[in-house]
């Protein structure tokens, strides 16, 4: 079983700054969600107007820059809320910008070898740090590791035929970053295509393939953060 995770070191600042952070998303993506709703409940002029802009943040500081003048209209009261909306997105937008740069700098001081793996990001290295903490000699095992991280197999094995399914259980925001990994990885990564065609011209189905390379990616992960301390404090 796992030890308790240390809350005094980089990871733990990580954490601090990414859990913002995904508040931040969260609130970005539901202010764009509700701005959109809102242009195509316009009054026709004014929607109209709006559909010549082109680009994301064109769009977005255009609508910024709107003046309602009196509320006396659908038009005024619709510009008004755009506008809160699409200045709330800007703020948003830059405080995770802000997140982000600080991010980078604490994983690629903590996990250069993780983040430079195919398919590892900043969020994704931050995400693996959390669940693996400031202490890695916590994690006694490769196996230990996939069960935190919900990707070790389910035996559903009847008769002759052997079988696994994916797990459920486990940090299913780990779980999301491993996943993604294997997508990226299935998409542009040679050796993980060639894998690919490989299981499935033996029979293997997508979900499938996806499990097993969600536990490969663990192992990587595993010698990356926690195999090198372990093994320098054996020494």
């Amino acid at each position: 079983m796992a030890e308790p995770k240390t809350q005094t070191g980089s990871v733990e600042m990580i954490r601090h700054l990414k859990v913002a952070r995904d508040t931040a998303v969260k609130s970005r993506s539901q202010a764009m969600i509700t701005l959109k709703t809102l242009i195509i409940n316009a009054p026709t002029e004014l929607r109209e107007s709006i559909d010549l802009i082109k680009g994301k943040m064109a769009l977005v500081r255009t609508i910024a820059a709107f003046r309602p003048g009196p509320m006396i209209s659908t038009t005024a009261s619709a510009k008004a809320a755009m506008r809160a909306l699409a200045r709330r997105w800007i703020v948003l937008n830059e405080e995770i910008l802000a997140f982000d740069k600080d991010l980078k700098a604490l994983t690629d001081a903590t996990a250069p070898g993780l983040k430079s793996a195919h398919g590892f990001g900043t969020v994704i290295t931050a995400e693996m740090l959390i669940q693996v903490g400031d202490d890695p000699s916590r994690i006694r095992s490769e196996a230990a590791l996939a069960k935190l991280c919900g990707v070790c197999p389910i035996p559903v094995s009847s008769g002759k035929t052997n079988r696994f399914r994916l797990n459920r259980g486990g940090n299913r925001q780990a779980n999301a970053a491993l996943y993604r990994v294997a997508i990226v990885r299935m998409k542009t990564h040679a050796p993980t295509r060639a894998y690919v065609r490989k299981r499935t011209i033996e029979g293997k189905s997508k979900k499938e393939i996806i499990r097993c390379l969600k536990r490969y990616i663990v192992r990587e992960i595993f010698n990356c953060l926690c195999r090198p301390k372990t093994s320098s404090n054996s020494v």
